[in-house]
This record gives structure tokens, sequence and C-alpha cells, in this order.
């Protein structure tokens, strides 16, 4: 896993390439709202994209991360399929739904029954390489996300700059990232992860979430400022130096938010003495969400082996579609 971390960037140009060559074919009808269907390691990806993309995107772009697709898809929807085994059997579900009702179906997938169905239904699909587990392949959904979106002209061209300075980014920082990612990581042994970012940051934080379940096998939760100061913050009323809170920031943060985490911090200090700022790198949202991405996958490798758990072991996730499939 950690060498599947390392290998990021190389894997985002891999995906830029793969996303750059992709054979797409135009909608027959008018695009006027996209959903992105996708769970897990598959699905954090429409999370992340959806509101990187919300400040230019010019239709609503919803996500679903389960057996069904709303109501409104129609002929008029570009859904797009997000699932690395191209097995997902919720994620398949919401394929055929979407097919029944005519939406312009195109889906990003290694192989499997999605693959199978896209070329039974003479569909788009952009393949990505297989093999690895889906947690550590975020860079290529993430990215044919954006190829499928701008070749729909549902966004700018700008992404594709954005993702080559984002790997430049990482390029350069990589020492730097570790070396961060190692204090924080030792921040958090022993005690239990609370994750706070801002708004349009939420996926960041589910990724990095996701990441310490599965690679550090411990729980934790998030929240988003502002919504947190209309319900969470009034939880904060006992001492309990067990809670880690973790700050996803960014410098460039509207400025009533910015106020807003220091008084949330001050309010957290009288409950827990562990409180870590961590600032984002980069010129562009994409840049900033990459850097953040990819230093909280370090975190969490290098917190599961300061645990010496098995970074790569899902059993459990494995045992659920095991008796899934007994059904």
């Amino acid at each position: 896993m950690k060498t599947l971390v390392a290998n990021f960037s190389k894997q985002l140009t891999e995906a830029i390439a793969i996303g750059s060559n992709a054979k797409l074919t135009p909608a027959s009808e008018k695009i006027s709202n996209v959903l992105i269907c996708g769970l897990g390691g598959s699905g954090i990806g429409g999370s992340i994209v959806s509101e990187l993309a919300a400040g230019n995107a010019n239709v609503p772009i919803n996500i679903s991360k389960g057996y069904f697709i709303p109501a409104y898809v129609n002929q008029n929807t570009l859904v797009i399929i997000s699932s690395y085994s191209g097995n997902t059997e919720e994620t398949l579900n919401c394929m055929e739904l979407a097919i029944a009702k005519k939406a312009k179906v195109v889906s990003i997938t290694s192989g499997g029954k999605v693959a199978d169905i896209s070329k039974e239904k003479n569909l788009d699909v952009i393949m990505v390489p297989g093999g690895m587990p889906p947690r550590s392949c975020l860079g290529y959904s993430l990215t044919q996300l954006f190829f499928v979106l701008g070749f729909n002209k549902i966004i700018n061209n700008n992404y594709k700059a954005e993702l080559e300075a984002a790997v430049n980014l990482l390029d350069t920082e990589e020492n730097n990232i570790i070396a961060e990612a190692t204090i924080i990581a030792n921040k958090l042994v022993g005690k239990l992860p609370v994750i706070y970012a801002t708004t349009y940051n939420e996926g960041i934080a589910i990724r990095f979430r996701q990441q310490i379940n599965e690679n550090a096998k411990m729980l934790c939760w998030h929240h988003i400022i502002p919504e947190m100061n209309h319900n969470e913050l009034v939880g904060w009323t006992e001492k309990n130096d067990n809670l880690s809170v973790i700050l996803f920031l960014d410098k460039d943060e509207y400025s009533r938010n910015l106020t807003r985490v220091d008084i949330n911090k001050e309010v957290i200090r009288k409950y827990t003495s562990h409180i870590t700022e961590v600032y984002s790198k980069g010129n562009s949202a994409i840049e900033k969400a990459i850097y953040f991405i990819h230093l909280g996958d370090w975190v969490s490798v290098i917190l599961g082996d300061l645990r010496g758990v098995d970074l790569m072991e899902v059993n459990v996730i494995n045992h659920l579609k095991s008796k899934l499939s007994e059904i």
C-alpha cells in the first residue's frame, strides 16, 4: 500500500494520458444534469469532483452512493458509472436503471460486468488498469471524471493543466509531504481522530476518514464548517484528550469561515489539547485537493504502520460481499 501511495503522481500522469486518449461520443440530447454513481474508493472521486466543479459546472452534478437513481434521470442526464472492479452490485443496479431511462451512460472501470454491459450496449467506457485495491486508484477515477465532464462541456477545459500542475506539485513536495504526514500520524496514535474541513472540502475529509478506516483500521468521524457550528459544536462539553482534531484549511478560504475556524479552536481547546492544522498547497482548487488527498493517504499508511496493522487487509468487506452473494 505504501508503494501505491508513493506512486500517486505517476498514476495521475498515466490517468491524464488515458483521459486524453479516451474514445467518447457526444450525447444525442442536451445534457441538463449529471449523476455520478459509485461507492467506496470508486465513489469518493465523484464527491470530490462534484465539489471542485461546483464553481464552473453549467448544470447540477449529483452523487448516488446506493442502489437507486433519482426520479429526474432521463435522456437529458449524463450518468457516470464509476466502479473500479466493475462488479459493485449497487453501482450495477444504478447502471441498469440509467440505461432503462435512456440516460447518456459513460463508465469508468477496469473490467467486470460494467465493462461487459458497456460493450454489449455500445456505451462509452474508459478502461483503467486493474488489479489494485480500489482505494489506491483514486487518481485514475478522479481524473477520468474531469475528462468526461470536460468532453460533455459541463466544465471548462482548465482541468487538464491543473491536473498536470498537481503532479508537479506532488513531485516537488513529496519529501515534505511524507515528513508532515509522519508528524500528524504520530499525533493520532492512540487517539480518536476528529476531522474538520470547510464547505466544498467535504470530499477531502471523507477521503481521509475512509483511508484511516481501511488502511489504519481505526474509527474516526468528520464534519464540515460552517454546518457543524449549528449542531456538533454544542457536543463539545467534556474534556477528552483521547480526541485528536485535524483541521484541513486553506489560507484563501472565505474570510467568514476562517473566523469561524478561529472561534471553533477556542471552544475545542477547552476539551482537548490535540488540534492539528493542515494547510493546502497549490494555486488552483484541483491542486489543493490533490495535495490534501496525497497528504492524507500518507498519514493513513504511516499511522497503520505505527499501529502494526496489515494495511492491505479488508477481510470484513470481503465477508460482507460473500454473505450478500449467498442471497
